[in-house]
């Protein structure tokens, strides 16, 4: 369960609420366990209030005046919603959320800055424009949130 709640708190670090509203969506949809406070992330409200906020920030993103992630509060909003979909993910897989909490934080710094490395270092590499690697990262976000929560799911 460890590297499961690292995991999705890694994608949370690439992007702060695509691992979010992925998760709501998988509460919602049954891949996880609607007991205690999953059933609140779960919930029709929740699930539309994390969706237009995810697909805001994957607009915001590509914006030339959107802060870095590793300025200080995109770098704490991402160790906040690692911590949060860590436990989700623990709570989903009938561990306690304590259990998740801090592998879905560190996944978080880890996904913030080695995203943030990776991103421009293929930018500069391949001398290309940053949008069309930032779309990547969003695929592959979006792409690594939904595994690591169907993989939860078929438990």
């Amino acid at each position: 369960m460890f590297l499961l709640a690292l995991f999705i708190g890694f994608f949370g670090g690439l992007r702060s609420l695509t691992a979010p509203a992925a998760t709501a969506w998988a509460v919602y949809l049954g891949w996880l366990k609607r007991e205690g406070s999953l059933a609140l992330v779960g919930s029709v409200p929740s699930v539309a209030t994390l969706t237009v906020l995810a697909i805001m920030e994957l607009v915001a993103d590509k914006l030339p005046r959107t802060p870095s992630r590793t300025a200080p509060l995109g770098l704490i909003a991402r160790i906040v919603t690692g911590g949060l979909t860590g436990a989700c993910v623990a709570a989903g897989a009938a561990q306690g959320v304590f259990f998740g909490v801090l592998p879905g934080a560190i996944g978080g710094v880890a996904g913030c800055f080695l995203g943030y490395w990776a991103r421009t270092g293929i930018v500069k590499a391949l001398a290309t424009r940053d949008i069309y690697i930032a779309l990547l990262e969003d695929l592959v976000a979006i792409v690594g949130s939904v595994a690591v929560l169907r993989w939860i799911g078929m438990d």
